[in-house]
């Protein structure tokens, strides 16, 4: 009976061996919300994928590490009055940027929307009801809450928005990744962050830039949400002093060259 026990033990132990093979396979994307490791100062973090894992379903969260160079984005779940203000930083240093934009905010603030396209920026599909994609079994229902949104934007408008899609309070998995391809979409994660988001708490100005600069790096995504009011009070010293560091700004179409 000890033989017999030993040998299912073993055979218990290759097959839990297996499983966790193709759970940490490197070739596998976890699901979970994306995160980054900063090894170095001034040096590009590790995420959770490698941009070649993200490059297989036209995702990446980091441009090319040899060049000195950001791409903005923005996150927007609510308009709170600091839109204009970053709008204005932008158009006073000629910065592109892109801005993920959700449901409620097509429908209560068109008149900041018009303005992002017509000042050339990017709007980005943050989902219809910003849920956890993750979650959504069903492809049809993943499918609607980015098609909902672009039918939105289309009657604010009156043009197609462009296919940039930012899994919601970045939650994700390589489902998702896949059918957002498979909708012609690149997903855009990100390189640099900070806890802008939480309107009790907000950052100073020196905490934020205590944050951000050390970390920056050629080729990042940088994220920012625009509902910050830090955010707008310090975005024209930030990409001031991001100049003066020898950084330019470039448009997510930079990020997915045509082809790739």
């Amino acid at each position: 009976m000890r033989k017999r026990n030993g040998k299912l033990a073993i055979a218990a132990l290759g097959v839990a061996m297996l499983l966790g093979l193709a759970i940490f396979s490197p070739g596998a994307i976890p699901t979970g919300s994306w995160g980054l490791s900063f090894q170095q100062e001034g040096a590009a973090p590790i995420g959770n994928a490698t941009p070649a894992q993200l490059a297989r379903y036209d995702a990446a969260y980091l441009g090319d590490t040899g060049k000195q160079v950001l791409y903005l984005t923005f996150d927007a779940g609510y308009e709170n009055g600091s839109t204009a203000k970053i709008l204005d930083a932008l158009k006073k240093h000629n910065a592109p940027a892109a801005f993920f934009l959700v449901g409620n905010y097509l429908q209560r603030n068109g008149d900041l929307v018009r303005r992002m396209v017509e000042e050339g920026h990017i709007v980005g599909n943050h989902t219809m009801h910003h849920r956890d994609m993750s979650a959504l079994t069903d492809p049809a229902v993943f499918q609607k809450e980015l098609t909902d949104l672009e039918a939105l934007y289309r009657s604010v408008t009156g043009e197609e928005i462009s296919k940039f899609y930012r899994p919601p309070q970045g939650i994700y998995s390589e489902e998702n990744l896949k059918e957002a391809q498979a909708m012609g979409y690149k997903t855009v994660f990100w390189s640099l962050a900070y806890v802008d988001w939480n309107n009790d708490a907000q950052p100073t100005a020196e905490q934020a830039f205590a944050k951000l600069l050390p970390r920056t790096h050629n080729g990042a995504v940088v994220l920012l949400h625009s509902t910050s009011r830090t955010n707008g009070e310090i975005l024209d010293e930030l990409l001031t002093r991001w100049e003066q560091m020898g950084y330019r700004f470039a448009p997510l179409t930079e990020l997915f060259p045509e082809g790739s």
